[in-house]
């Protein structure tokens, strides 16, 4: 056992400090130089995590604390990379939990602590932004006691020690009415009540690998830590496959982790986190066994996925304008190669060469993949988000999610009604302080597919919404959750101010003036539940006839510009998405009317 080593995951809901605590640990601990410029939410390296405030990959640094050297990984507080998560909880012994103290326990709250009581790793609790107007540490420290019971933990989890901690101010306190001016309270807190890891040092070498990096000059990296023994660079070790054949490979470099740095090592002893180089085909949850005595080691069940979608080759009348790699074959590898690091997706192949059915965790999951894949030059199109469903004794099961609702009071009411149509119970309602009411819903996956920007609507942006995976229960029935039909392009040309001038009376535009648009592409959301086509290239016709105010400027109303999720969510059936690196286009799937009446009775017949 190695007692000045400690492993620790930060596991929170989104949003609730984890990266930023992070940040005021690695300063205060004394990695960075005196002149050194940081940046704020350091761990959140790529620039999605940036962009969004969120962390979507888990990753490792390391503090020091006097002797005691802290290995710690920030996770994803969003559900739907839940996969990142609970992979992690295999490298360490012990987590920190991170609760907002004015929001308390939220869905990824109940989701990440329930991975690691199931794991029975030893929790921390830290209850964050006790500076935030209207924090209510003591009630939130109640909630996360009752979360604990409603979970199963045993007597011993029950019993956890509790850190106050503002991140952003940067300190840690033992009494939330008296602040300090560091977070020593948090690592001192840390080396007392975390395990150091109780590995067998003198055994054979164990590693399981739980995470993957890419370097451009080494290659494949796996990320894990030494179950067992003494690992060492150069050494010839034998690697367990997920499929159950093994292969000798060699350790061309082994590194750990000082600070956000990787630092090459010779050898690496039992209970710490290591980086592997050199073994091309290595693979997550795989094992690196000692050849004298070869134990591959069980990996951590991951949750399947509960949404999916076709990515399909993009054959509109723009194809291959815009992206660099168009052709299934591009598409295909970029795809296949996603999988082998993100363990929650899936990909297959369909009867169709230019499909790949490409399954996540949720519409956020599948949207990081979308965005990514657009940044790195690649153009196609999706089709909707659709639920994944399950035959159990000869009923048909679907995903449920538990929903979990802040609005201001005034708008409780319409949010009950929108959501009941959409066949959500309601499972629990409470007043929350200062006028707002907190819901709770069990409500098919598939009744939240378009729900979001109506719920903003309704609530004039007030409410807060957040979901996590619930179970699968019977299939709820049919449920409309499109009330509106879309705008169709007519021709293919340049839209006019005339043409959209004209066509805006009849519900919201998604394109202005002066853009180039083909038949059968989406430009707007008809006020009414049918499509309507309309011509919006129309030009005006000149003649030698004036009347009085004919030549006033035409004035249009600003179009909608959508996001990705947005677009996504306003998916129809019969629609796609066209992704390229510059643009997002929403078009029919057939695109001319008659291809689309003939589809429809096809479909009726």
């Amino acid at each position: 056992m190695n007692q000045n080593l400690r492993n620790i995951a930060i596991i929170a809901h989104v949003d609730h400090g984890k990266t930023t605590l992070v940040d005021k640990m690695l300063a205060q601990s004394g990695i960075f130089r005196a002149n050194e410029t940081v940046r704020e939410r350091v761990m959140d390296s790529n620039d999605l995590e940036r962009e969004r405030g969120i962390t979507i990959l888990s990753k490792n640094t390391a503090v020091r604390f006097g002797d005691i050297k802290i290995n710690i990984v920030d996770t994803p507080g969003h559900a739907d990379f839940g996969g990142e998560v609970e992979r992690i909880l295999m490298m360490v012994d012990g987590v920190l939990l991170l609760v907002d103290a004015f929001e308390g326990c939220m869905p990824q709250t109940r989701f990440v602590l329930k991975k690691a009581l199931a794991l029975h790793k030893k929790v921390l609790v830290v209850i964050n932004k006790i500076d935030r107007p209207g924090a209510r540490p003591a009630e939130v420290l109640d909630e996360v006691l009752d979360l604990f019971i409603d979970l199963g933990a045993d007597d011993d989890q029950l019993d956890f020690p509790v850190v106050y901690a503002s991140a952003r101010e940067g300190y840690a306190t033992l009494d939330p009415d008296v602040p300090s001016d560091n977070v020593k309270p948090l690592l001192d807190a840390i080396v007392e009540h975390m395990d150091a890891p109780n590995n067998e040092v003198a055994g054979a070498a164990q590693v399981l690998i739980s995470s993957l990096d890419y370097d451009d000059y080494i290659g494949r990296i796996g990320v894990g830590r030494v179950e067992r023994g003494t690992i060492a660079r150069g050494q010839t070790l034998t690697l367990c496959r997920g499929d159950g054949t093994t292969a000798n490979v060699k350790v061309a470099r082994l590194y750990n982790y000082e600070g956000l740095r990787r630092v090459e090592c010779e050898e690496a002893a039992a209970g710490e986190i290591v980086c592997v180089a050199g073994i091309a085909d290595l693979g997550i949850g795989e094992t690196l066994c000692d050849p004298d005595c070869v134990e591959p080691l069980p990996f951590v069940h991951i949750d399947e996925p509960t949404i999916a979608m076709n990515f399909i080759v993009n054959n509109s009348p723009f194809a291959g304008r815009e992206g660099k790699f168009v052709t299934s074959r591009n598409i295909r590898d970029r795809l296949f190669k996603e999988v082998e690091t993100n363990v929650s997706m899936r990909v297959e192949e369909t009867e169709s060469t230019d499909t790949f059915k490409v399954s996540g965790r949720g519409e956020l999951h599948l949207s990081i993949l979308i965005e990514t894949m657009r940044r790195q030059g690649y153009e196609f199109a999706v089709s909707r988000p659709r639920v994944i469903y399950k035959e159990k004794d000869g009923v048909r099961l679907e995903p449920i999610e538990l929903l979990i609702v802040e609005v201001p009071g005034d708008y409780t009411g319409v949010v009950i009604e929108k959501l009941s149509q959409r066949k959500a119970d309601l499972v629990d309602m409470s007043p929350r302080d200062g006028g707002s009411t907190h819901l709770e819903f069990h409500i098919p996956s598939r009744g939240l597919i378009g729900y979001r920007s109506e719920f903003l609507t309704d609530t004039n942006g007030n409410g807060i919404m957040n979901q996590i995976f619930h179970g699968y229960e019977p299939y709820k029935g049919d449920i409309s959750t499109r009330e509106h039909g879309s705008i169709v392009a007519h021709e293919t040309g340049v839209s006019t101010a005339y043409g959209l001038f004209n066509t805006q009376t009849r519900g919201r535009l998604f394109i202005g003036a002066g853009v180039e648009v083909y038949e059968g592409m989406i430009v707007g959301e008809n006020a009414k539940d049918e499509d309507l086509v309309c011509n919006i290239c129309k030009l005006k016709h000149l003649t030698n006839t004036r009347a009085s105010g004919s030549d006033d400027a035409l004035r249009l109303t600003p179009p909608s510009n959508m996001s990705l999720e947005q677009n996504m969510e306003f998916l129809g059936d019969d629609e796609l998405l066209e992704v390229t690196p510059l643009s997002l286009r929403l078009r029919k799937k057939y695109l001319t009317k008659e291809q689309r009446v003939k589809a429809a009775n096809r479909k009726e017949g």
